[in-house]
């Protein structure tokens, strides 16, 4: 396993810059925001060419909702998880991160036909397997992330990744595994990635109160032993804060105090 680190956390001024700090700090990924980041890509396949510290992934940054019921939100979405996607793959990503929707359903119930979570789930459903073409093409995955309860209604637990996946039946269509959502949906976290298995191909990192591992009660330790189980080798990235006045000193004992829980 491979801890990464979300730009907007690291330390410096240039991309160059975060790049050295994050090695010095003891990562070797770097996740993106994806909002213009194909604006970007040139420089970032540059200056990551011959770096210890590799493009990890894209977290969102699309417009729009896809599951919006306006057909326009929907059409906005899905054409920069389109770019995003081919963008992901040009630089050797893992993948893209997406949250169908945040907060409650936009789309009307049409009981006794079918509720708005029905819906929801097969329009979204057929949006993956679209996306899921596209990333097969640029060798990348589409990834779901579930959240917690406060923050979308729709995609909540592994399992609930799991289902669309499955229901998709696309190898390029997985879950990404957020440590600081399971702590709240999840009955058992290693249990939840247990079950997850195959279908968990990125991590996100953050303690039980969204701030450095380390700084909460969530037990990484059983948490990283359930990844080896299931074979798991792929990036784990901080989406969290760092309180520590000295960002680059809160960055590294982040990466020792992971390390000692592997």
């Amino acid at each position: 396993m491979k801890f990464a680190c979300q730009e907007g956390l690291a330390v410096g001024k240039s991309l160059e810059e975060k790049l050295d700090g994050l090695a010095e700090a003891g990562y070797e990924g770097i996740e993106f925001w994806g909002s213009n980041l194909g604006e970007r890509a040139s420089e970032i396949k540059r200056l990551t060419a011959n770096h210890s510290v590799k493009p990890s992934s894209i977290c969102a940054g699309f417009r729009g909702c896809p599951v919006d019921a306006d057909k326009h939100e929907r059409e906005i979405a899905s054409e920069d998880m389109h770019t995003l996607l081919k963008v992901a793959g040009d630089l050797g990503m893992t993948g893209l991160i997406m949250v169908p929707i945040f907060g409650g359903p936009r789309i009307p119930d049409l009981s006794p036909l079918a509720n708005a979570i029905d819906l929801e789930k097969d329009l979204f459903t057929k949006l993956c397997e679209e996306w899921g073409q596209t990333a097969a093409k640029a060798g990348t995955c589409l990834l779901i992330e579930p959240l917690n309860r406060y923050e979308t209604h729709l995609i909540r637990t592994l399992q609930d990744g799991v289902d669309i996946c499955e229901r998709v039946g696309n190898p390029h269509v997985k879950i990404m595994a957020d440590f600081f959502h399971m702590s709240i949906e999840e009955q058992n976290i290693s249990a939840a990635i247990r079950s997850a298995g195959r279908h968990i191909v990125h991590v996100h990192l953050a303690d039980s109160n969204r701030q450095m591992p380390g700084l909460g009660h969530t037990d990484f330790k059983a948490g990283f032993a359930a990844l080896k189980e299931i074979g798991y080798t792929g990036y784990m990235a901080l989406e969290c804060g760092n309180p520590d006045p000295n960002k680059q000193n809160g960055l590294a004992r982040s990466a020792s105090y992971l390390k000692m829980q592997m």
